[in-house]
């Protein structure tokens, strides 16, 4: 559920930016004169604070603690994919600024920022409510470690290790034993991810599932799985002494050991993403050079 907001009449806003890019230096000081006369507080993470002074700093991980109104990431899918799991606790709808090239979740490319954020202040801004997945990390019976993943979890092999061995299970049921490089469970908006370059379907964002894709099977009559998101799904890791790790949204994996679990679940919170009023199918026309009529 959403936060309660606080008595304050300002509203605040959130900034969230890929280091290191010209554009974000460039786009601030305009960005937060905006901000200000639109009544919004504003709070920067510690890659934007590098270009500006007098804004109120905080790490991306304390940004949920805040009752937010509009978190803004500027940079590409990687910068969003952050933005969403460092505030998915404050349920705030974000606005995901393009500065790279691909931006299947950035779709507002910087020069419509600010009409984007006009239709916004003006409630004529199209949103988009999507699945977050909760993932819990199960050594014994010890949750070891809970996560929140926007595209997917995977259970995978290090570059040095053999083929392991998952045994996957859909609301406590066995659905099989499966020998591969690795295990994806993605929601809809990761199936365009790594999921896809396993061979697994796409799914339209607003589809309620969860993608059960294995990475490199051993069995040519392995396929991926689409299960309701409803569902919880399991990843029991047999690795027989070899090595295997967990990657969230393709970040650092965390070295597991054998026999640990990943769990996977619908979080309790939503991701309400600012979108333009292109279709989905668009943005697979246009990023994935499918062919036009």
């Amino acid at each position: 559920m959403a936060r309660t907001r606080s008595s304050s009449p300002s509203k605040v806003a959130a900034i969230i930016s890929r280091p290191g890019r010209p554009e974000v230096a460039r786009t601030l000081p305009e960005l937060f004169k905006w901000l200000h006369s639109h009544g919004y507080h504003v709070v920067v993470d510690p890659e934007t604070a590098k270009y500006c002074d007098g804004q109120e700093e905080l790490l991306r991980s304390q940004m949920s603690s805040r009752s937010l109104d509009l978190v803004v990431a500027l940079g590409g899918d990687g910068t969003l994919l952050s933005a969403v799991r460092e505030t998915a606790g404050a349920d705030a709808p974000l606005l995901g600024v393009n500065l790279g090239s691909l931006g299947f979740l950035t779709d507002v490319p910087l020069p419509a920022l600010f009409s984007m954020l006009e239709s916004i202040t003006q409630g004529l801004a199209g949103i988009e409510r999507r699945t977050l997945m909760q993932c819990e990390l199960l050594r014994g019976k010890k949750v070891v470690g809970v996560y929140s993943a926007f595209n997917d979890a995977v259970v995978n092999k290090t570059a040095a290790a053999r083929l392991n061995e998952y045994d996957v299970f859909v609301d406590k049921v066995f659905v099989s034993r499966y020998r591969a490089d690795g295990m994806i469970v993605a929601t809809p908006t990761g199936s365009t991810a790594y999921s896809l370059s396993a061979g697994g379907p796409v799914l339209m964002p607003t589809v309620h599932a969860f993608v059960i894709t294995p990475v490199a099977p051993h069995s040519l009559t392995t396929r991926p799985l689409v299960v309701p998101d409803s569902s919880v799904v399991e990843v029991l890791t047999c690795t027989d002494g070899g090595l295997a790790y967990l990657s969230l949204d393709g970040q650092p994996g965390l070295n597991l050991q054998d026999g640990d679990r990943v769990r996977c679940r619908r979080s309790d919170h939503v991701v309400t993403l600012y979108r333009t009023e292109a279709d989905f199918f668009h943005v697979l026309r246009s990023k994935m050079k499918w062919g036009e009529r």
